[in-house]
């Protein structure tokens, strides 16, 4: 079954209008960076180190931001271990995912395609 965006929007008043939530969503998820880290993350538990390599060009502090960003929508967990030096892991949550299982064929899309449009 298609749905087109038009009866996506009709389902609710002011859906993906300006200052609207969903508008929100789509940048933290949508943007380079969350779609890089986000991909990375639907194969694997990730260390900080490991994932900056996944993620090639990404700065640290851009990296944080996102992760932070990603964790506080619910896509991202952040698993502190106890350890010398710290440990810390980042995986999907559950919603995480959810999403990327919708989102990792558009992903394979941009990856086959974007050849022959660039």
């Amino acid at each position: 079954m298609t749905v087109s965006f038009a009866q996506i929007r009709s389902s609710q008043d002011r859906l993906f209008e300006e200052g609207c939530q969903t508008r929100v969503v789509l940048d933290h998820i949508m943007s380079k960076w969350g779609v890089l880290v986000l991909s990375a993350l639907s194969d694997d538990t990730l260390r900080w180190g490991e994932l900056r390599r996944q993620v090639d060009g990404i700065s640290e502090k851009m990296l944080a931001s996102t992760l932070r960003t990603l964790a506080s929508d619910g896509l991202v967990h952040r698993e502190s271990l106890p350890a010398v030096p710290p440990h810390v892991e980042y995986s999907l949550t559950p919603l995480g995912r959810d999403l990327m299982e919708r989102m990792l064929p558009l992903v394979a899309w941009v990856a086959e395609h974007a050849e022959e449009m660039v």
